[in-house]
């Protein structure tokens, strides 16, 4: 018997718990792991969650689930940094495997956790920390472990998705659909880590790390989110054949790995152009397998608790297997010891290269246009297309101009220029392209 004990009953330990109990049969059937929920600790055991528990099984005590002898599981689903890595790094002292979901503190303590996990000879499970109920972590690790990874890529935060999307959609401005998604409950009273991408950052910072053998590196991560996004920026976008997606992105070169967040216009054509609402997909390439998407839900109480459980399991079959013997840390720590010869530094961000989108406000006078494309060219920016609409002389409109593919670092300089012309009314937008350049 496996028994485990849960901290945090909100709603992924909502989620995890129903699972537990409600398909033990078709778990033991598959794994042949009688896995037996013991404990649920909460500050509130008051509130009715929608499920029936055995008596004494919810409790506040969360140091009698930490130092329970009989416990060989301690599972963390309070979120945040404090005292949920005080949680962890007690159970794991006490010699207890931890599983959690929670991608801030992996993504930001992670370095520190995992090598005490090594220091005791314990697992640490995360799969539920990135893309809720896709098993990308697993994927990585172990499904593509043949392949070195040149690019993992996608959308992971489904609140800034579901934004978008309305946006899109209905052609309505940012606040508008951040109020709708407050309203649906998909976005907290306070959005910031969604809207502003620090969620995204998070769980980029871990995947990056399973990719490429690397420290999570959260605090290198290039982070830009949503809220300069308008309405018109997105229908510009479709006149010239994309849409725009926060994106995530990690790409490996030279010995160096891109990690940004930021929006993206990605072509209509490609499949994650046409992932909407709250879900989330993810590509990963490989050298050797190529290609590779996973599509699915990246939150809510069942894919959560169902990745959750699935870390639960893996460790069980080591616990099991062992009989009291150190666990094999092979596949779980692998970040602390590089497998590949190569050694990757992180790319600053005015160091990578992409398409551009440029909105630029500049006051309706002749030469306005030849001024702006003279600066872009000036730091090697060549243009691929241009939009002016809605002619009002003497009054300042969009410019949108689409470059080829040049340096940030150009990019950033020409900005600047351009933002000091006087004829230019407002801070430029630009906003970095996916895709193939044609």
């Amino acid at each position: 018997m496996v028994n485990v004990g849960i901290i945090g009953f909100g709603t992924v330990g909502t989620g995890t718990a129903r699972i537990l109990l409600e398909n033990k049969d078709i778990i033991s059937q598959r794994s042949g792991l009688d896995i037996n929920l013991k404990k649920i600790a909460d500050l509130n055991i008051k509130k009715s969650r929608g499920i029936k528990l055995p008596k004494g099984m919810l409790t506040t005590d969360t140091a009698g689930i930490i130092n329970d002898p009989e416990i060989h599981v301690v599972v963390e689903l309070i979120g945040g940094i404090k005292p949920a890595k005080d949680f962890i790094l007690k159970a794991i002292r006490n010699k207890k495997h931890v599983v959690t979901a929670n991608k801030a503190l992996i993504a930001t303590e992670g370095n520190e956790i995992l090598a005490e996990a090594e220091k005791h000879g314990v697992e640490v499970g995360f799969e539920a920390s990135v893309a809720g109920g896709i098993p990308i972590i697993k994927i990585i690790k172990e499904g593509l472990i043949a392949n070195r990874i040149l690019a993992v890529y996608g959308i992971i935060n489904g609140t800034s998705n579901y934004i978008l999307t309305k946006m899109t959609d209905e052609g309505i401005e940012f606040s508008d659909a951040l109020k709708e998604a407050q309203r649906l409950g998909y976005a907290e009273a306070d959005p910031t880590f969604d809207i502003e991408g620090i969620d995204s950052a998070h769980k980029l910072a871990i995947l990056a790390s399973l990719a490429y053998d690397i420290p999570f590196s959260f605090n290198d991560v290039y982070k830009e989110g949503i809220t300069r996004i308008t309405s018109q920026d997105i229908g510009f976008a479709g006149e010239l054949g994309y849409k725009i997606k926060l994106l995530a992105i990690a790409k490996a070169s030279d010995g160096k790995v891109e990690l940004r967040v930021h929006p993206t216009m990605v072509p209509k054509d490609y499949f994650i152009s046409k992932v909407d609402g709250v879900f989330n997909a993810i590509y990963v390439q490989g050298d050797a397998v190529g290609d590779t998407l996973y599509y699915g839900r990246g939150a809510g109480d069942m894919p959560t608790g169902s990745a959750v459980v699935s870390d639960i399991v893996d460790i069980g079959k080591k616990i099991v297997k062992c009989q009291g013997v150190k666990v094999s840390r092979r596949g779980i720590l692998e970040t602390l010891k590089p497998r590949n010869p190569e050694t990757f530094k992180i790319k600053k961000i005015e160091d990578i290269e992409a398409m551009y989108y440029f909105r630029f406000t500049a006051y309706d006078k002749p030469g306005i246009l030849s001024k702006i494309s003279g600066v872009l060219g000036d730091h090697d920016i060549s243009i691929a297309s241009v939009i002016q609409k809605g002619r009002r002389v003497g009054e300042a409109v969009p410019l949108i101009v689409l470059s080829h593919t040049a340096k940030e670092k150009d990019v950033i300089k020409a900005v600047r220029e351009i933002d000091r012309l006087p004829v230019v009314a407002d801070e430029t937008l630009y906003v970095r392209v996916e895709g193939k350049e044609e």
